[in-house]
């Protein structure tokens, strides 16, 4: 039996879980439809352009046993993995970029669960288009071979893009960039490209044509925005060369002549066509076709046209001879010709060359010595030259110019028959410069205009030139910048100034002296242009650190220019911190640091930056100093007085700190300072005025200033209060009772004046010097918000009234004035007391504050306001 009964409890509990386990339905998600946010996915389109991080869906879904539900996603394996679901909350987030392009479907395995059954279910993804591809080009790059003679409006060729999407973003249409100036023109919709209409091709004015295509989709949405995505790609036209273009004479017009002295046989000039069809050209064949009377022939092949007779057998002075120049294609036919004139002229023999004179004969140098800088337009009058050719007719005529530097001088006259006379003139006077070039040398050349031979001479024209002043000093620096340190010694050198003059002589010495509100301190060596310190000159980068002058540079005909000088004085390090006070006393209250501070007079870093360190200090492990800022607070482990009572057997808490205060200048001064810390803890009170208190109590005269100003403050109201009841009883003729007073009065809102006064006592440390106690504490109500609920009792020193109550919504806060005895706290007090204590309590307080003063007036013996 008892074995019996052990095992019934079991055997039961086992019954029951197996029941509720077959009672246990699966959960399952609700199906809101195609264009809902929440569901099971099932027709969800998301746009290919959805930001990583979106949240695209929300799972849902219950269970018949209301039980909590999870939700999961699952992929197959090798997909890529676009979303991650919060399983509580079923929200489904983009983790993964779409790209339409390359997956336009998704298959996710969505997942509910109950903690005991699991539903799962495939759903599909569609990924929507959004306009994100550019148009590309295929079969790149184009080029196109079209023969010169193709008709205006041909197609010649066919461009293709494709843009992977779908609707308006997928479809492209094409235009040629700089339309007007093309010879071409393409199709919107199919991309073929034509010869525009009333437009050729031609070969022999331009080879290649480069077309700019520009494909351009439909537009659409990408990220909100409509988007229209374009690409551009160049077409190279090659024109083909055709036949088309008879040959072409270079170099006409001919002519050519035949000398008496010239033999039969020679050679007189040789003409030379080209087909004009330079892609594929023919070969060129010539012939005479008239005009040679017998005396000339021409080479069939090279084009080169001889006399055939002597000279004196020659009829006629001029011959006019017309060549004919024939294409010959590769089979041999004539397809085209030209024709070209050639003027053969029979002319004495030139025998006779320029030739140049001076005084005394035929002469190729002449000289001249002359000043720089002659004016413009001056004739050389001291070049006497005369040019003479021999020869009559056209042997005689021959041109003049000069050859060397151009544009210096020219020559009259420039073209000659016979004999002239040689005049030479200045055409740019700032080039003859004698710092340029002490001797100018020209070439004079005289050359046969119209004869064969061509025959010249030259002469030399040498000019040497002589200085005048016609330079100013010039700097090597429109500025000079100079540092010199603050401890140089008088008569030290700043800085080195060069000018030169280019000029020669007297006139290329310089003079240097400086001037300007700036150069009191320094002076210039006249000659070497040595900038140095005055003898008596101190520098102090703290006074004065930047000096700006003038210097300058003058000639011996008073010519000068300018330059600035800045001059900079380095900081040395001549300056130690200094303390406001050797000995200083300070208090500091326990987790409040103090401050020391000593300023360093250096004017520069790190000279003027000053290091904080303790010397000295018993015990030594008490106090930590902020190295940059001074700041001394105590150990992190202090946080009480009665630590520091265990530290040292000093009741007074009172240390004395010796610190050092040293600049990072090199080398490096230091000061130091004993400071007496009191050291104090934070009354229990934590009220503006014991905190002023505790601030103050290092100076007192600070706490006395505040507490005059407080004190007068409040004689200032009583006084306005007391006027303004005077001069309103004396408008009434009478005093009215009180009581009629207020019933005529609208009823105002009172407040109840909470004194807190200070109480002082010796304390027992430092921190307890001044303790502030509130009287109505005791007072408090329910809502812990100071509000008493009965008529308080007016105090018992005279205290200020209340300012007037402000208008405001709501609960206002109160508002404290701090005073040295203690703060005056208004409150809002129940309606129920409104009509209770207020006149009597103001009018008592009104008539104490009066009697006082006038005592306190009565025993000064004259009276303060």
């Amino acid at each position: 039996m008892k074995h019996v009964r052990h095992f019934t409890p079991s055997l039961f509990l086992s019954l029951v879980h197996v029941c509720l386990v077959q009672a246990n339905y699966a959960p399952y998600f609700f199906d809101n439809g195609a264009r809902s946010t929440n569901g099971n996915m099932a027709l969800l389109s998301l746009s290919e352009d959805t930001p990583v991080g979106t949240h695209v869906y929300t799972l849902n879904g219950t269970d018949p046993e209301g039980d909590p539900v999870t939700y999961g996603l699952t992929y197959e394996a090798g997909s890529r993995r676009y979303f991650s679901v919060d399983r509580n909350l079923g929200n489904v987030t983009l983790i993964e970029e779409l790209d339409r392009e390359k997956e336009d479907e998704i298959e996710v395995i969505v997942s509910i669960s109950d903690g005991l059954s699991t539903v799962s279910e495939k759903v599909r993804i569609l990924v929507t288009d959004a306009n994100d591809e550019s148009p590309e080009f295929i079969n790149t790059p184009y080029i196109v071979q079209v023969p010169e003679n193709t008709p205006s409006g041909s197609s010649i060729f066919k461009i293709e893009a494709v843009d992977r999407d779908t609707g308006s973003g997928g479809s492209i249409t094409y235009f040629l960039q700089n339309i007007h100036a093309n010879k071409f023109t393409i199709d919107r919709h199919s991309g073929v490209l034509r010869i525009k209409t009333g437009v050729t091709l031609d070969y022999e004015k331009s080879r290649t044509h480069f077309v700019i295509v520009v494909a351009k989709d439909g537009g659409g949405k990408l990220r909100g925005d409509n988007k229209v995505f374009s690409a551009t790609t160049t077409v190279t036209v090659n024109v083909e060369d055709v036949q088309d273009t008879p040959p072409m004479f270079i170099g006409t017009p001919y002519y050519g002549y035949v000398y008496e002295d010239t033999l039969a046989g020679s050679e007189v000039l040789t003409v030379v066509a080209l087909d004009g069809d330079r892609g594929k050209p023919n070969s060129i064949r010539y012939c005479l076709v008239n005009g040679s009377e017998g005396s000339f022939e021409i080479s069939n092949t090279t084009g080169a046209i001889s006399v055939i007779k002597s000279p004196n057998q020659l009829k006629k002075e001029v011959y006019e001879l017309k060549v004919q120049a024939s294409e010959v294609s590769p089979e041999g036919d004539v397809s085209a010709y030209a024709f070209a004139m050639v003027t053969i002229r029979v002319v004495d023999l030139n025998n006779h060359p320029p030739t140049f004179y001076g005084e005394n004969g035929p002469q190729n140098r002449f000289e001249l010595t002359m000043y720089e800088h002659p004016p413009e337009g001056e004739i050389l009058r001291g070049l006497k030259i005369t040019v003479n050719d021999s020869d009559q007719g056209a042997n005689a005529k021959f041109n003049l110019r000069l050859v060397g530097p151009g544009g210096i001088f020219r020559v009259v006259p420039q073209t000659v028959l016979n004999e002239a006379q040689v005049t030479i003139i200045v055409e740019n006077s700032a080039a003859i410069d004698y710092e340029k070039f002490k001797v100018l040398t020209f070439k004079l050349l005289a050359i046969e205009v119209n004869t064969p031979e061509r025959f010249s001479s030259t002469a030399d024209i040498v000019l040497r030139l002589l200085d005048t002043n016609d330079n100013v000093p010039k700097f090597s620096s429109d500025y000079y910048i100079a540092r010199i340190p603050e401890n140089s010694p008088g008569g030290s050198n700043v800085v080195a100034i060069t000018a030169t003059d280019p000029d020669s002589g007297l006139w290329g010495e310089v003079k240097y002296s400086i001037y300007g509100t700036g150069a009191d301190l320094f002076l210039i060596h006249p000659s070497t242009g040595i900038i140095y310190t005055q003898p008596w000159a101190v520098l102090d980068a703290e006074v004065n650190s930047k000096y700006n002058f003038y210097v300058k540079a003058e000639d011996t005909d008073g010519k000068y220019s300018l330059a600035e000088v800045f001059i900079t004085v380095l900081d040395v390090n001549d300056h130690s911190p200094e303390f406001n006070e050797n000995i200083q006393e300070k208090t500091m209250i326990i987790g409040s640091p103090v401050k020391i501070e000593a300023i360093d007079q250096d004017a520069e870093e790190p000279n003027n930056i000053v290091d904080y360190s303790i010397m000295q200090a018993d015990p030594a492990n008490v106090f930590d100093i902020d190295q940059s800022t001074g700041e001394i607070k105590l150990k992190s482990y202090i946080r009480s007085l009665d630590i520091i009572h265990n530290i040292t057997k000093n009741k007074d808490c009172i240390w004395s700190v010796v610190v050092q205060a040293k600049d990072r200048g090199s080398p490096s001064f230091s000061t130091t300072a004993v400071l007496k810390i009191d050291i104090t803890e934070e009354t229990l009170h934590k009220g503006p005025m014991a905190a002023f208190l505790m601030q103050t109590k290092d100076n007192p005269m600070k706490a006395l200033g505040v507490l005059a100003g407080v004190m007068g403050i409040m004689v200032l109201i009583t006084i306005m209060i007391s006027t303004a009841m005077f001069w309103r009883n004396k408008r009434s003729n009478k005093i009215m009772p009180v009581r009629r007073i207020i019933k005529k009065r609208q009823p105002q809102p009172s407040r109840t004046v909470r004194m807190e006064w200070l109480k002082f006592k010796r304390p027992s440390n430092a921190a307890e010097k001044f303790v502030v106690e509130d009287d109505a504490q005791s007072l408090q109500n329910e809502n812990s918000n100071n509000n008493v609920q009965v008529a308080p009792v007016p105090p018992a020193a005279p205290m200020p009234p209340p300012p007037p109550a402000l208008a405001s919504s709501g609960d206002a806060p109160g508002w404290r004035v701090p005073t040295v005895s203690g703060s005056l706290t208004p409150k809002f007090i129940n309606k129920q007391l409104k009509k209770r204590g207020h006149s009597s309590a103001h009018n008592a307080l009104v008539s104490e504050l009066k009697m006082r003063f006038e005592k306190r007036n009565a025993a000064i013996g004259e009276p303060h306001i």
